[in-house]
């Protein structure tokens, strides 16, 4: 009897969570491994910093997502290793599991550019863990203001500073926004929280680079609605325990603030570098690995890429912000189509990261993950 194919897919957040789900009725044995046994929604993250949604609200656990595909078994486990050569992943704890096909989606973790000190005063937003302890330190501030008589020290916890002007520290900047000239008006009598300052920073000339200018007009101007100061042209050059000191124009300028939270950009993880390693190939700045148009690592057609650790490049030979629309125009077949059928889901649901990760007002708080996930089962079309 003929052994069934072997998938792994390394990471259960979006490409791993639909790489899993396209190959439902593949004659394969899928194995998913991720460090957490629930499948996160990232793009909502802040709203969690924020306290408008609760974690339980944004997670949800892989195994129950995956509970009726039977051909698909799901680990709890670091990947810390992989082996292209003898074809098996190798976790922290010791275990290898062998694959005939890997699919590596692993995502990204915060960078700081080679300034990782500024991690203990200015965290990133990433995980769960990592946006209750932003949502504690932005709602703490408030309180040590309300105790304090000293105007600059009261300033100074009533100043929040957002580092990277991108879809996360725009979505941050304005739902502090809200808390300060909204949800908490009237709940303090020593402080006016609406007189609270909140700062974004970013070296590019403008907010959402990434972006359509129109839609990043459109933005800075609900920013400037709700108080949100837009800082571009800024270097970060220092980050303490006191606040920021920035460079602008050749000028040097020190923002005090106990509240500092860092959107400023991404970087490969740690097996990211081991994989580029392993399999010599060419990456960018961020430490992405330059995949082929079908997403697979060159030389090694049994292994993918998919999501943040992918770079991949159009006709013209500059990157695409989404190795999606590569896949889609691949007419591989077998095994390889079924990646592709994958790729062509994944970009609905970066359609709506894309939109969601723009939502400020109250409207973004009806998200309803469960309904989400049960409704784009309804979509998707039969294997």
């Amino acid at each position: 009897m003929t052994a069934r194919h072997r998938v792994v897919i390394i990471g259960g957040g979006f490409a791993g969570l639909r790489a899993a789900r396209a190959l439902r009725s593949a004659p394969v044995d899928v194995t998913l491994i991720d460090r957490r046994n629930y499948h996160l929604f990232q793009p909502l993250l802040y709203q969690v910093a924020t306290g408008s949604l609760s974690p339980g609200q944004i997670a949800a656990p892989i195994r129950s997502v995956l509970s009726r595909q039977k051909n698909t078994r799901v680990l709890m486990g670091d990947v810390v290793d992989i082996d292209p050569a003898g074809k098996r992943v190798v976790l922290a704890d010791g275990a290898a599991f062998e694959y005939d096909s890997l699919i590596v989606a692993a995502g990204s973790q915060t960078s700081y550019y080679g300034h990782d000190v500024w991690q203990q005063w200015a965290p990133g937003m990433k995980s769960i863990e990592e946006a209750t302890n932003i949502r504690h330190k932005i709602l703490y501030a408030f309180e040590a203001a309300e105790r304090l008589t000293d105007p600059a020290e009261r300033q100074a916890w009533l100043r929040f500073v957002i580092v990277g002007a991108g879809a996360t520290g725009v979505e941050l900047a304005g739902a502090i926004g809200e808390i300060a000239r909204q949800t908490l008006k009237n709940d303090f009598r020593s402080i006016r929280p609406q007189d609270a300052e909140i700062i974004l920073l970013d070296g590019a000339p403008r907010v959402l680079t990434s972006f359509p200018e129109e839609l990043a007009r459109k933005a800075a101007a609900s920013l400037a609605r709700l108080g949100v100061q837009v800082k571009t042209g800024v270097m970060v050059k220092e980050i303490d325990h006191d606040g920021v000191t920035i460079e602008s124009s050749g000028a040097t300028d020190r923002m005090p603030s106990k509240t500092v939270i860092w959107a400023g950009g991404v970087t490969a993880p740690a097996l990211g570098r081991t994989l580029a390693s392993r399999t010599k190939a060419e990456t960018d700045r961020g430490g992405r690995l330059k995949v082929k148009a079908d997403l697979t690592v060159p030389g090694y057609p049994d292994l993918y890429m998919v999501g943040d650790l992918a770079r991949a490049s159009g006709p013209d030979g500059k990157p695409l912000p989404c190795v999606a629309q590569v896949a889609m125009q691949q007419g591989t077949v077998q095994f390889r189509s079924r990646i592709t059928v994958f790729v062509e889901w994944a970009i609905e649901d970066l359609t709506f990261n894309r939109g969601a990760r723009l939502i400020t007002g109250p409207a973004a708080t009806d998200f309803d993950f469960n309904k989400e996930m049960a409704s784009e089962e309804r979509r998707r079309p039969a294997a």
